[in-house]
């Protein structure tokens, strides 16, 4: 596959996976930790990348697909660690585990193609499913609680700012006079007449869809607290990759890349500095590495992938 992807038993196509390896650039004896497990394709890279003796923690919140994970992984079983958690514990993973300081972190914060296909995640609108979306079906509040329950005006809120839907008012007020919503189908189809058909390529319902899982899972918030973690496991010399697909991950990880890459913290208008910040990163991406024609044609959902990556001082 000249391009360099690889593909799974599934089909599934990680995306960037050449850039991600190139980038961490780890090599025999390494020990990595793939925050973001999903598929495995990523993992596979790594620990090929670091054969043979390197180690790799994985972790997923998804009990799917920890379990789908486990399998892939077996043949490398005596160097990996698997663990069904939040990336947002990152840290307490690798300690409980005794897991060495890292050569390289990986984030992929993509929702997976087994989500996607899964009608029963309620992830997608393209197949009729609940309205769930939990990445771990035993933690916190559905889609259909947040629907059906929340006051009209912060639904719209929620709209707006987690998945950047210049309708969310007319959206919400549809949503409310529409309750009970126990489907995908249904909720897309209040959105569509709502709003109209397809804008492009986006179906209408994409926007709301975004926001919805992405307060489910408070992914953001996760996000947030991973970053520092990740850092903290790295040992010095140990590169970060983050790929984001939207830009409200994108904008968050690059504010947090650099303001720890600055020298300095303190606000632009004070003239004299206070803060006695250090930098704990290099910036490698100065801007973010994109899939190029080639996978984007294998892999269209690849299309909005943004690479990140970050070396530790």
């Amino acid at each position: 596959m000249g391009s360099g992807l690889r593909l799974n038993p599934e089909g599934h196509v990680p995306a960037l996976y050449s850039a991600v390896l190139t980038y961490l650039a780890l090599g025999p004896g390494d020990h990595a930790i793939d925050g973001t497990l999903g598929g495995a394709g990523h993992a596979v890279g790594l620990l090929q990348a670091t054969a043979p003796d390197g180690r790799l923690l994985g972790l997923d919140r998804d009990p799917e697909a920890i379990a789908r994970a486990k399998e892939r992984l077996a043949p490398f079983s005596q160097r990996v660690i698997v663990v069904q958690s939040s990336f947002r514990k990152l840290k307490a993973v690798a300690c409980e585990h005794r897991f060495p300081p890292a050569d390289g972190v990986l984030l992929d914060l993509g929702v997976s193609s087994y989500q996607l296909a899964s009608p029963e995640r309620g992830v997608s609108f393209v197949k009729d499913g609940p309205l769930d979306m939990r990445f771990d079906p035993k933690e916190g509040p559905t889609a259909a609680d947040l629907v059906n329950h929340l006051p009209t005006e912060e639904l719209a809120a929620l709209l707006y700012r987690f998945g950047e839907e210049k309708q969310s008012r007319r959206i919400a007020r549809a949503i409310a006079a529409a309750r009970p919503l126990q489907t995908t189908r249904q909720l897309a189809e209040v959105i569509t007449e709502t709003v109209g058909g397809r804008r492009g390529r986006i179906h209408p319902a994409t926007r709301s869809f975004q926001a919805l899982r992405i307060a489910v899972n408070d992914e953001l918030g996760a996000l947030e607290e991973a970053l520092p973690q990740a850092v903290e496991v790295l040992r010095p010399g140990g590169r970060m990759a983050v790929i984001s697909f939207h830009s409200l991950e994108d904008r968050l990880v690059k504010r947090f890349f650099r303001q720890q890459a600055k020298d300095c913290i303190c606000p632009p208008e004070q003239p004299v500095c206070t803060c006695e910040h250090q930098p704990t990163l290099r910036i490698i991406t100065r801007r973010p590495v994109q899939p190029e024609e080639a996978e984007i044609a294998q892999n269209p959902r690849a299309r909005s992938a943004r690479l990140r990556v970050v070396e530790k001082l």
